[in-house]
């Protein structure tokens, strides 16, 4: 048996149906390991002491509601290299918290503890700004906080589409046409008079069939995808944004971005990332908390979390 720490947001706000965490505890379970959590507000690092945190040792029930009981045995300083493996399943956005914590998770690494991600990998690859290493799969995409640099491109491309660096979910994407309406008020929402950088990327049609997730596992891709079609005229095909999720089997076009990426990204110690594929075009690298496990296995059979805590093993063995 195998003591598992996942990182996550607060239990009770799951929301099971879909929730990837729960489908990676539910199997981490069912093969005999004793499930843990905590959030990143109970990492604490003493000076001279290794990096511990309050946890909850949790028994899944199996039932929608109360899924799951607080066990005996709270420790209110747990060491997290007393774990087999520490699990970051923590949720954007990537502020400043976020990157404090992968810090401590770094520190918890140097004392022995075995973390997936990386903590370093999840520092080092923002999940906007990743895609750009990998420009020979993406649609032409600029990085800038310069108004005018935007205004070129949109001359260029006519049809954007622009985004925060630290948006998650779909929130605060804009579309421009070629009419540039509103243009101007949107460069100022997003880049806040020079402040903040902001991504633009050209308009890909091809998002009608769907933005598709596609997972990668220890360097390998799972065989189905979930399309995030989007629904009432709407541009994001995000889950949260209220875009239909229609699972299907990996395209030739998939496979070949996957392969290409997957290998990279797990030597550097990212054993799950999530590649978003508009068309045949790489539209972003997501690394810190990968979702789609549920609704994939719902559709197709394909049992991801079986595949995750395989990988988890395999890497723990």
């Amino acid at each position: 048996m195998k003591n598992i720490l996942f990182v996550a947001d607060p239990l009770e706000s799951f929301k099971i149906y879909k929730d990837t965490t729960f489908t990676m505890m539910r199997e981490v379970q069912k093969r005999g390991h004793q499930v843990h959590a905590c959030e990143t507000q109970d990492l604490v690092w003493t000076s001279g002491q290794a990096v511990s945190a309050s946890v909850r040792r949790i028994q899944l029930t199996g039932q929608d509601e109360s899924w799951f009981v607080e066990q005996p045995g709270r420790n209110e300083a747990s060491p997290l290299h007393e774990f087999d493996a520490v699990v970051m399943r923590k949720d954007p956005p990537f502020d400043s918290e976020y990157f404090y914590s992968t810090h401590l998770l770094e520190q918890a690494e140097r004392e022995g503890a075995r973390v997936f991600n990386s903590p370093r990998a999840l520092r080092d690859h923002p999940e906007k700004l990743s895609l750009m290493e990998f420009a020979q799969f993406a649609a032409p995409t600029l990085v800038t906080r310069k108004a005018q640099e935007i205004r070129q491109f949109h001359a260029q491309h006519k049809d954007i589409i622009l985004k925060p660096l630290d948006g998650m979910g779909g929130t605060g994407i804009f579309r421009i046409r070629e009419d540039g309406m509103n243009l101007g008020s949107v460069i100022e929402t997003l880049n806040q008079h020079g402040q903040s950088s902001v991504m633009v990327q050209k308009f890909l049609p091809e998002i009608a069939q769907g933005d598709k997730r596609i997972l990668l596992i220890a360097g390998q891709p799972v065989p189905f995808c979930l399309a995030r079609i989007p629904q009432g005229g709407e541009v994001r095909g995000n889950l949260a944004a209220g875009g239909k999720g229609v699972a299907q089997p990996i395209s030739t076009r998939d496979r070949e971005i996957a392969q290409a990426l997957g290998p990279v990204l797990h030597q550097r110690g990212l054993l799950l990332v999530g590649l978003d594929v508009i068309g045949e075009k790489l539209t972003e690298v997501n690394v810190t908390s990968p979702t789609c496990f549920r609704e994939i296995a719902d559709q197709s059979g394909c049992d991801v979390a079986s595949l995750f805590v395989d990988a988890l093993e395999a890497a723990l063995a």
